[in-house]
């Protein structure tokens, strides 16, 4: 038996993407939050792709909360833990390095384009 592992995970327009490889049949997983196991996961074949699966997953508007909301992928057949992600969302991050890097990146930019406009300006 091959064993599962999960790699190139996205969040879009709401729903989780994964991809799976590993093994000959289609695997069976579950995607828990809080321990309890979500609705909505769908496993196929990655087209092109032998021996791989995308696996899709509607994060449910309920487990969408402030703070760090942790999803974990389960094999379960083996009961293995294949991945997980994380959603951060609120007032939480409002300190977070991430959220400080983004800010002062859209002064810059707004920097950027004063600069620029003053030299296009003066060079009349």
């Amino acid at each position: 038996m091959t064993e599962l592992s999960l790699a190139g995970s996205r969040i879009r327009a709401g729903i989780w993407e994964g991809v799976l490889t590993g093994g000959a049949m289609t695997p069976k997983v579950e995607v828990l939050h809080l321990e309890r196991p979500l609705e909505g996961v769908r496993v196929s074949d990655f087209s092109g792709h032998p021996g791989q699966w995308t696996i899709q997953m509607p994060i449910p508007v309920q487990a969408l909360n402030d703070g760090v909301q942790t999803f974990v992928v389960y094999d379960t057949v083996t009961g293995t833990k294949l991945g997980h992600f994380t959603v951060l969302m609120g007032e939480v991050l409002e300190n977070d390095i991430r959220t400080e890097l983004d800010l002062l990146r859209a002064e810059l930019d707004l920097l950027k384009r004063a600069f620029r406009r003053h030299c296009i300006e003066t060079a009349s």
